[in-house]
């Protein structure tokens, strides 16, 4: 029985993985995998720091590699197990370890660009846009790069005006067009969450109910 795949994209700190996450626990017995598009970053360990500084855009589409990550959600949906990358953002490269993703009745992808790539949009079976007001992703994404990512403020801030913000309006928050919900507030909003969890369990009981001989 073909996984449904669950698409949750939105913009920086905007609370995809909360959702992702609540969702996937109110599931119950359902079994859930798990993919962040930020695990297919490109590798970039050949540039210096100068370069990686002002020569890479992190939140356009060209930094992603979109071609490995369709064709393994396209694998999932067919049963498949892959190995997605380990990226190391300290060195901004790709570990040489992998993490095995098995099929799954769930499949839940979450990334800022997801929805703004057409092969991507075309597996998955339900479409999610996280909204959130600019001044609560800055602050969460301020916090995830100094505790997670060796970041120093100056240059978090740098970054924010100088691709983020520009790379979230030119790309990221057009592709809400193509959600099938949009839930704003993110992880607080638990009626969104509610109705999102009683739409997957209303799919995954259609797909497992027998057919009528």
């Amino acid at each position: 029985m073909k996984p449904l795949i669950f698409g949750i994209a939105g913009g920086t700190g905007s609370g995809k993985s909360t959702v992702a996450r609540k969702v996937a626990d109110a599931l119950g017995d359902a079994s859930v995998a798990f993919i962040e598009m930020d695990s297919y970053y490109r590798d970039f360990s050949h540039l210096s720091r100068h370069e990686l500084h002002h020569h890479v855009n992190w939140d356009h589409p060209d930094a992603f590699d979109v071609e490995l990550l369709a064709s393994h959600v396209e694998a999932l949906a067919r049963g498949e197990a892959v190995e997605v990358p380990v990226y190391e953002f300290a060195t901004h490269s790709r570990s040489a370890a992998v993490r095995r993703v098995e099929p799954a009745d769930v499949i839940v992808i979450d990334g800022i660009l997801l929805l703004a790539d057409e092969r991507v949009r075309a597996v998955c079976d339900v479409k999610v846009y996280v909204d959130a007001d600019p001044d609560i992703r800055l602050i969460r994404r301020i916090r995830r790069d100094l505790a997670d990512r060796g970041r120093t403020l100056d240059s978090i801030l740098d970054q924010y005006l100088s691709t983020v913000q520009p790379m979230h309006l030119q790309f990221v928050e057009p592709s809400k067009r193509y959600a099938d919900v949009i839930v704003p507030r993110g992880g607080s909003n638990t009626v969104a969450i509610e109705m999102l969890v009683a739409k997957i369990q209303r799919r995954l009981t259609g797909r497992s109910a027998p057919r009528p001989s």
